[in-house]
Protein backbone atom coordinates (compact mmCIF):
# COMPACT_ATOMS: atom_id res chain seq x y z
CA UNK A 1 0.00 0.00 0.00
CA UNK A 2 1.18 3.49 -0.78
CA UNK A 3 -0.24 5.18 2.33
CA UNK A 4 2.61 4.96 5.79
CA UNK A 5 2.08 2.08 -0.55
CA UNK A 6 -1.65 -5.68 -13.60
CA UNK A 7 -3.27 -13.22 -19.92
CA UNK A 8 -1.30 -15.20 -21.40
CA UNK A 9 -0.09 -16.56 -18.11
CA UNK A 10 2.16 -19.55 -17.62
CA UNK A 11 0.34 -21.32 -14.79
CA UNK A 12 2.32 -22.92 -12.07
CA UNK A 13 0.46 -25.81 -10.44
CA UNK A 14 2.56 -25.73 -7.32
CA UNK A 15 0.26 -27.46 -4.86
CA UNK A 16 2.13 -30.73 -5.26
CA UNK A 17 5.60 -29.22 -5.46
CA UNK A 18 7.61 -30.10 -2.38
CA UNK A 19 9.62 -27.29 -0.88
CA UNK A 20 13.21 -27.79 -1.82
CA UNK A 21 16.06 -27.58 0.62
CA UNK A 22 17.44 -24.08 0.66
CA UNK A 23 19.95 -23.53 -2.14
CA UNK A 24 22.39 -20.65 -2.55
CA UNK A 25 20.84 -17.69 -4.28
CA UNK A 26 21.16 -17.95 -8.05
CA UNK A 27 23.74 -15.53 -9.41
CA UNK A 28 22.31 -12.63 -11.38
CA UNK A 29 23.89 -12.20 -14.82
CA UNK A 30 26.40 -9.38 -14.69
CA UNK A 31 24.99 -6.03 -15.77
CA UNK A 32 25.40 -2.41 -14.80
CA UNK A 33 22.55 -0.43 -13.24
CA UNK A 34 22.35 2.63 -15.47
CA UNK A 35 18.90 3.86 -14.43
CA UNK A 36 18.84 7.07 -12.42
CA UNK A 37 21.79 9.11 -11.28
CA UNK A 38 24.43 8.72 -8.55
CA UNK A 39 23.81 10.61 -5.30
CA UNK A 40 25.92 11.08 -2.24
CA UNK A 41 26.24 8.15 0.12
CA UNK A 42 25.96 8.99 3.80
CA UNK A 43 28.86 8.14 6.12
CA UNK A 44 26.39 7.17 8.86
CA UNK A 45 24.78 4.57 6.56
CA UNK A 46 27.70 2.14 6.13
CA UNK A 47 25.52 -0.69 4.74
CA UNK A 48 24.75 1.40 1.63
CA UNK A 49 27.31 2.40 -1.00
CA UNK A 50 27.17 3.63 -4.60
CA UNK A 51 23.65 4.95 -4.09
CA UNK A 52 21.58 5.86 -7.16
CA UNK A 53 18.37 7.91 -7.25
CA UNK A 54 16.09 6.09 -9.69
CA UNK A 55 13.14 8.52 -9.90
CA UNK A 56 13.15 12.30 -9.70
CA UNK A 57 9.61 13.44 -8.91
CA UNK A 58 6.17 12.41 -7.72
CA UNK A 59 5.26 9.70 -5.23
CA UNK A 60 7.05 6.42 -5.98
CA UNK A 61 6.97 3.43 -3.69
CA UNK A 62 6.90 -0.35 -3.22
CA UNK A 63 9.52 -1.15 -5.84
CA UNK A 64 10.09 -4.90 -6.12
CA UNK A 65 12.69 -6.75 -8.20
CA UNK A 66 12.09 -9.02 -11.15
CA UNK A 67 13.44 -12.53 -10.69
CA UNK A 68 16.31 -11.85 -13.09
CA UNK A 69 17.25 -8.74 -11.12
CA UNK A 70 17.10 -6.42 -14.15
CA UNK A 71 13.78 -4.67 -13.59
CA UNK A 72 11.68 -3.13 -10.85
CA UNK A 73 7.90 -2.97 -10.67
CA UNK A 74 6.45 -0.19 -8.55
CA UNK A 75 3.56 2.21 -8.04
CA UNK A 76 3.79 5.86 -9.00
CA UNK A 77 1.75 9.03 -8.98
CA UNK A 78 2.79 12.46 -10.22
CA UNK A 79 1.03 15.81 -10.35
CA UNK A 80 -0.75 14.91 -13.60
CA UNK A 81 -2.31 11.73 -12.17
CA UNK A 82 -5.37 11.23 -9.98
CA UNK A 83 -4.08 8.04 -8.33
CA UNK A 84 -1.22 5.56 -8.24
CA UNK A 85 -0.53 3.44 -11.33
CA UNK A 86 1.88 0.54 -11.84
CA UNK A 87 5.16 1.01 -13.72
CA UNK A 88 8.09 -1.19 -14.71
CA UNK A 89 11.59 0.30 -14.66
CA UNK A 90 14.37 -1.25 -16.75
CA UNK A 91 17.53 -0.91 -14.66
CA UNK A 92 19.82 -1.34 -17.67
CA UNK A 93 18.27 1.46 -19.76
CA UNK A 94 16.33 3.60 -17.28
CA UNK A 95 13.14 3.22 -19.35
CA UNK A 96 9.90 3.55 -17.37
CA UNK A 97 6.71 2.02 -18.73
CA UNK A 98 3.20 2.21 -17.29
CA UNK A 99 1.73 -1.31 -17.25
CA UNK A 100 -1.60 -0.76 -15.45
CA UNK A 101 -4.69 0.58 -17.20
CA UNK A 102 -4.39 4.21 -16.08
CA UNK A 103 -7.88 3.96 -14.59
CA UNK A 104 -9.00 3.62 -11.00
CA UNK A 105 -6.35 3.16 -8.33
CA UNK A 106 -3.61 0.52 -8.11
CA UNK A 107 -1.34 -0.90 -5.42
CA UNK A 108 1.14 -3.62 -4.50
CA UNK A 109 2.65 -5.07 -7.70
CA UNK A 110 5.01 -8.03 -8.06
CA UNK A 111 6.64 -10.27 -10.68
CA UNK A 112 5.50 -13.89 -10.85
CA UNK A 113 7.96 -16.75 -11.21
CA UNK A 114 9.86 -16.62 -14.48
CA UNK A 115 9.06 -12.92 -15.02
CA UNK A 116 6.48 -13.85 -17.67
CA UNK A 117 3.62 -12.26 -15.71
CA UNK A 118 2.95 -9.62 -13.08
CA UNK A 119 0.36 -9.32 -10.33
CA UNK A 120 -1.11 -6.17 -8.76
CA UNK A 121 -4.17 -4.76 -7.03
CA UNK A 122 -6.53 -2.44 -8.93
CA UNK A 123 -9.96 -0.80 -8.76
CA UNK A 124 -10.27 0.02 -12.49
CA UNK A 125 -13.05 -2.54 -13.01
CA UNK A 126 -15.30 -0.48 -10.71
CA UNK A 127 -14.90 2.74 -12.71
CA UNK A 128 -12.42 5.09 -14.28
CA UNK A 129 -12.24 7.40 -11.26
CA UNK A 130 -10.23 6.30 -8.23
CA UNK A 131 -12.35 5.41 -5.20
CA UNK A 132 -12.29 7.87 -2.33
CA UNK A 133 -12.38 7.08 1.38
CA UNK A 134 -12.93 9.98 3.75
CA UNK A 135 -10.36 9.83 6.54
CA UNK A 136 -11.36 10.74 10.07
CA UNK A 137 -8.51 13.21 10.52
CA UNK A 138 -7.42 11.57 13.77
CA UNK A 139 -3.93 10.10 13.59
CA UNK A 140 -2.01 8.15 10.97
CA UNK A 141 -4.43 6.22 8.70
CA UNK A 142 -4.50 4.14 5.52
CA UNK A 143 -7.43 3.45 3.20
CA UNK A 144 -8.27 -0.18 2.37
CA UNK A 145 -10.58 0.35 -0.61
CA UNK A 146 -13.29 -2.30 -0.93
CA UNK A 147 -13.02 -2.03 -4.73
CA UNK A 148 -9.53 -3.56 -4.82
CA UNK A 149 -9.14 -6.92 -6.55
CA UNK A 150 -6.02 -8.75 -7.67
CA UNK A 151 -5.12 -9.02 -11.35
CA UNK A 152 -2.42 -10.72 -13.40
CA UNK A 153 -1.09 -9.62 -16.78
CA UNK A 154 1.88 -9.96 -19.06
CA UNK A 155 4.80 -7.73 -18.01
CA UNK A 156 3.76 -5.08 -20.54
CA UNK A 157 0.26 -4.92 -19.00
CA UNK A 158 -1.48 -6.77 -21.82
CA UNK A 159 -3.86 -9.73 -21.44
CA UNK A 160 -5.14 -8.55 -18.06
CA UNK A 161 -7.03 -11.15 -16.04
CA UNK A 162 -8.88 -10.80 -12.72
CA UNK A 163 -7.96 -13.34 -10.04
CA UNK A 164 -10.13 -12.36 -7.05
CA UNK A 165 -13.85 -11.60 -7.01
CA UNK A 166 -14.74 -11.68 -3.31
CA UNK A 167 -16.54 -8.67 -1.88
CA UNK A 168 -14.16 -6.23 -0.20
CA UNK A 169 -10.46 -5.49 -0.16
CA UNK A 170 -8.08 -7.95 -1.90
CA UNK A 171 -4.54 -6.65 -2.40
CA UNK A 172 -0.92 -6.82 -1.14
CA UNK A 173 -0.02 -9.81 -3.31
CA UNK A 174 3.54 -11.18 -3.31
CA UNK A 175 4.93 -14.43 -4.69
CA UNK A 176 6.80 -17.44 -3.31
CA UNK A 177 10.11 -17.76 -5.19
CA UNK A 178 10.08 -21.56 -4.76
CA UNK A 179 6.52 -22.65 -5.58
CA UNK A 180 5.00 -19.56 -7.25
CA UNK A 181 2.19 -19.43 -4.68
CA UNK A 182 0.69 -15.97 -4.10
CA UNK A 183 0.14 -14.61 -0.59
CA UNK A 184 -2.27 -11.69 -0.23
CA UNK A 185 -4.39 -9.72 2.23
CA UNK A 186 -8.18 -9.87 2.17
CA UNK A 187 -11.17 -8.72 4.22
CA UNK A 188 -13.45 -11.40 2.72
CA UNK A 189 -14.11 -13.00 6.10
CA UNK A 190 -14.70 -9.73 7.95
CA UNK A 191 -11.17 -8.97 9.12
CA UNK A 192 -7.87 -8.28 7.35
CA UNK A 193 -6.18 -11.66 7.18
CA UNK A 194 -3.55 -13.43 5.06
CA UNK A 195 -4.54 -15.91 2.36
CA UNK A 196 -2.66 -17.89 -0.27
CA UNK A 197 -3.70 -18.90 -3.78
CA UNK A 198 -2.14 -20.33 -6.90
CA UNK A 199 -1.18 -18.03 -9.80
CA UNK A 200 -4.46 -18.85 -11.58
CA UNK A 201 -6.51 -17.77 -8.54
CA UNK A 202 -7.32 -21.32 -7.42
CA UNK A 203 -6.85 -23.02 -4.04
CA UNK A 204 -7.56 -19.93 -1.90
CA UNK A 205 -6.60 -20.76 1.68
CA UNK A 206 -6.81 -18.59 4.79
CA UNK A 207 -3.60 -18.78 6.83
CA UNK A 208 -4.04 -16.25 9.69
CA UNK A 209 -6.88 -16.03 12.16
CA UNK A 210 -6.43 -13.34 14.78
CA UNK A 211 -8.15 -10.00 15.50
CA UNK A 212 -6.70 -7.04 13.65
CA UNK A 213 -4.71 -6.41 10.49
CA UNK A 214 -2.38 -9.12 9.19
CA UNK A 215 -0.83 -8.13 5.87
CA UNK A 216 2.11 -6.99 3.80
CA UNK A 217 3.60 -10.50 3.79
CA UNK A 218 6.71 -11.79 1.99
CA UNK A 219 7.95 -15.35 1.60
CA UNK A 220 11.44 -16.26 2.72
CA UNK A 221 13.84 -17.20 -0.08
CA UNK A 222 13.46 -20.90 0.79
CA UNK A 223 9.66 -20.54 0.66
CA UNK A 224 9.14 -21.95 4.14
CA UNK A 225 8.17 -18.86 6.12
CA UNK A 226 6.42 -15.51 5.90
CA UNK A 227 7.28 -12.15 7.42
CA UNK A 228 4.42 -9.68 7.82
CA UNK A 229 3.01 -6.69 9.69
CA UNK A 230 0.26 -7.18 12.26
CA UNK A 231 -1.89 -4.83 14.30
CA UNK A 232 -1.56 -4.99 18.07
CA UNK A 233 -4.04 -2.50 19.60
CA UNK A 234 -3.05 -1.51 23.12
CA UNK A 235 -6.40 -2.35 24.74
CA UNK A 236 -9.98 -3.46 24.07
CA UNK A 237 -11.12 0.10 23.40
CA UNK A 238 -8.45 0.54 20.72
CA UNK A 239 -9.41 -2.82 19.20
CA UNK A 240 -13.05 -1.75 19.04
CA UNK A 241 -12.06 1.52 17.39
CA UNK A 242 -9.96 -0.37 14.83
CA UNK A 243 -12.95 -2.58 14.01
CA UNK A 244 -15.13 0.50 13.58
CA UNK A 245 -12.56 2.12 11.27
CA UNK A 246 -12.31 -1.06 9.20
CA UNK A 247 -16.04 -0.75 8.58
CA UNK A 248 -15.21 2.64 7.07
CA UNK A 249 -12.39 1.08 4.96
CA UNK A 250 -9.70 2.62 7.16
CA UNK A 251 -6.86 1.10 9.16
CA UNK A 252 -4.45 2.69 11.63
CA UNK A 253 -0.88 1.50 11.08
CA UNK A 254 0.41 3.36 14.13
CA UNK A 255 0.39 0.18 16.28
CA UNK A 256 1.72 -2.51 13.97
CA UNK A 257 4.48 -4.96 14.76
CA UNK A 258 6.62 -7.26 12.62
CA UNK A 259 5.76 -10.96 12.89
CA UNK A 260 6.82 -14.24 11.30
CA UNK A 261 5.01 -17.51 10.71
CA UNK A 262 5.28 -20.66 8.67
CA UNK A 263 3.88 -20.54 5.12
CA UNK A 264 0.67 -22.15 6.39
CA UNK A 265 0.29 -19.65 9.24
CA UNK A 266 1.55 -21.92 12.01
CA UNK A 267 4.19 -20.87 14.55
CA UNK A 268 3.03 -17.24 14.47
CA UNK A 269 5.45 -15.06 16.48
CA UNK A 270 5.65 -11.34 17.21
CA UNK A 271 9.17 -9.95 16.79
CA UNK A 272 9.00 -6.19 17.44
CA UNK A 273 7.33 -4.89 20.58
CA UNK A 274 7.91 -1.15 20.43
CA UNK A 275 4.32 0.09 20.10
CA UNK A 276 5.06 2.03 16.92
CA UNK A 277 4.35 1.76 13.19
CA UNK A 278 6.49 -1.12 11.94
CA UNK A 279 5.91 -2.31 8.38
CA UNK A 280 7.45 -3.25 5.00
CA UNK A 281 9.54 -6.19 6.29
CA UNK A 282 11.70 -8.24 3.95
CA UNK A 283 14.08 -11.15 4.44
CA UNK A 284 17.81 -10.79 4.02
CA UNK A 285 19.35 -13.39 1.69
CA UNK A 286 20.30 -15.61 4.64
CA UNK A 287 16.62 -15.91 5.71
CA UNK A 288 17.79 -15.37 9.28
CA UNK A 289 17.57 -11.59 9.37
CA UNK A 290 14.85 -9.12 8.45
CA UNK A 291 14.96 -5.52 7.26
CA UNK A 292 11.94 -3.31 7.97
CA UNK A 293 10.73 0.27 8.36
CA UNK A 294 9.76 1.81 11.67
CA UNK A 295 9.12 5.17 13.32
CA UNK A 296 9.79 3.91 16.85
CA UNK A 297 12.64 6.35 17.54
CA UNK A 298 10.50 9.27 16.42
CA UNK A 299 7.61 8.04 18.56
CA UNK A 300 9.91 7.87 21.58
CA UNK A 301 11.19 11.37 20.87
CA UNK A 302 7.66 12.78 20.55
CA UNK A 303 6.58 11.02 23.77
CA UNK A 304 9.44 12.68 25.68
CA UNK A 305 8.19 16.12 24.74
CA UNK A 306 10.13 16.52 21.53
CA UNK A 307 8.86 17.56 18.13
CA UNK A 308 5.49 15.88 17.51
CA UNK A 309 6.42 15.65 13.83
CA UNK A 310 9.22 13.27 14.82
CA UNK A 311 6.69 10.42 14.79
CA UNK A 312 6.50 10.83 11.00
CA UNK A 313 10.17 9.89 10.65
CA UNK A 314 10.65 6.34 9.37
CA UNK A 315 13.99 4.61 9.03
CA UNK A 316 15.16 1.16 8.00
CA UNK A 317 16.30 -1.34 10.63
CA UNK A 318 17.78 -4.83 10.72
CA UNK A 319 17.00 -7.54 13.23
CA UNK A 320 17.39 -11.28 13.61
CA UNK A 321 14.39 -13.51 12.96
CA UNK A 322 13.80 -13.80 16.71
CA UNK A 323 13.64 -10.00 17.16
CA UNK A 324 17.15 -9.66 18.61
CA UNK A 325 20.13 -7.75 17.23
CA UNK A 326 18.33 -4.54 16.25
CA UNK A 327 20.49 -2.27 14.07
CA UNK A 328 19.60 1.00 12.36
CA UNK A 329 20.36 1.10 8.61
CA UNK A 330 19.21 4.55 7.41
CA UNK A 331 19.32 7.90 9.16
CA UNK A 332 17.06 10.16 7.09
CA UNK A 333 15.14 12.75 9.08
CA UNK A 334 11.99 12.10 7.03
CA UNK A 335 10.94 8.79 5.46
CA UNK A 336 12.71 5.59 4.41
CA UNK A 337 10.67 2.45 3.73
CA UNK A 338 9.78 -0.43 1.38
CA UNK A 339 13.20 -2.13 1.30
CA UNK A 340 13.81 -5.18 -0.88
CA UNK A 341 17.01 -7.05 -1.71
CA UNK A 342 17.89 -7.98 -5.28
CA UNK A 343 17.67 -11.71 -6.09
CA UNK A 344 21.44 -12.07 -5.72
CA UNK A 345 21.45 -10.11 -2.46
CA UNK A 346 23.95 -7.53 -3.75
CA UNK A 347 21.64 -4.51 -3.95
CA UNK A 348 18.91 -2.94 -1.85
CA UNK A 349 16.10 -0.83 -3.28
CA UNK A 350 13.95 1.40 -1.08
CA UNK A 351 11.76 4.52 -1.14
CA UNK A 352 12.77 7.75 0.53
CA UNK A 353 12.00 11.45 0.86
CA UNK A 354 15.71 12.31 0.75
CA UNK A 355 16.96 14.74 -1.92
CA UNK A 356 13.42 15.79 -2.83
CA UNK A 357 12.76 18.74 -5.09
CA UNK A 358 9.33 19.26 -3.51
CA UNK A 359 7.99 18.50 -0.04
CA UNK A 360 6.02 15.28 0.08
CA UNK A 361 7.71 13.62 -2.89
CA UNK A 362 8.93 10.05 -2.44
CA UNK A 363 11.54 8.60 -4.77
CA UNK A 364 13.20 5.25 -5.35
CA UNK A 365 16.84 4.57 -4.51
CA UNK A 366 19.14 1.62 -5.04
CA UNK A 367 22.47 0.91 -3.37
CA UNK A 368 25.09 -1.78 -3.20
CA UNK A 369 24.64 -3.64 0.08
CA UNK A 370 27.63 -3.85 2.43
CA UNK A 371 27.07 -6.77 4.79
Amino acid sequence: MMSPGAVSLVLFSACSVALAQKEPLAPTPKFDIKAGTPVESRPDEPHLKNVRMLTIDGENAEAYWSNDGKKLIFQRRDASMTADQIYVLDLTTGEQRQVSTGKGRTTCSYFLQGDKAIVFGSTHHHGDAPPVVKMTGHGYQWAVHQEYDIFVAKPDGSQLKQLTTAVGYDAEATVCPVTGTIVFTSVRDGDLELYTMEPDGSSVTRITNRPGYDGGAFFSHDGKRLVLRSAFPKDAAAAAEDANLLGQQIVRPSLMEICVCDRDGKNFRQLTKNGAANFAPYWLPDDRRIIFASNWKGVEQAAKGGDRKAARRFNLYLMNDDGSGLEQVTTSEEFDSFPMFSPDGKHLVWASNRYNKKEGETNLFVAEWVN
